[in-house]
């Protein structure tokens, strides 16, 4: 038996044709809300063709033989992929500032800073 190394892995996920965009972001939120896939770090829903993407910390090896069970998005095309530099949640958040950092001279915070008040920014709201 070989031993997990802990790290995040993406998950890429489109739901069949003639899936609704409500109904595919309501399967979506439900496999991201099952901790027993891991940590859900990060998720976003697609515009266009219905699906998202998800960013699990798989830590054991229950969590990461969750990632070959579809669960509620059973029949929908599904792939998993296992991060370079994200090994944890923190991981994950340092390789965002790092990106920002280095490769557009630009902080999150400065980005937050310099934010408009347009009505869809909902993560304003939260603060």
């Amino acid at each position: 038996m070989r031993e997990v190394s802990g790290r995040c892995h993406l998950v890429y996920a489109l739901a069949p044709d003639g899936t609704s965009a409500r109904e595919a972001n309501d399967l979506l939120n439900e496999y991201v809300a099952d901790r027993s896939r891991g940590l859900a770090v990060w998720h976003d829903h697609f515009i266009g063709e219905h699906g998202g993407t998800v960013v699990l910390e798989v830590r054991d090896e229950q969590e990461e033989a969750r990632l070959r069970d579809p669960g509620p998005l059973e029949g929908w095309q599904l792939s998993s992929h296992p991060l370079t530099f994200s090994l944890t949640a923190v991981g994950f958040s340092a390789q965002t500032s790092l990106t920002l950092e280095g490769y557009r001279d630009v902080t999150l915070d400065e980005l937050a800073s310099a934010e408009t008040d347009d009505p869809r920014y909902w993560w304003r709201q939260r603060q």
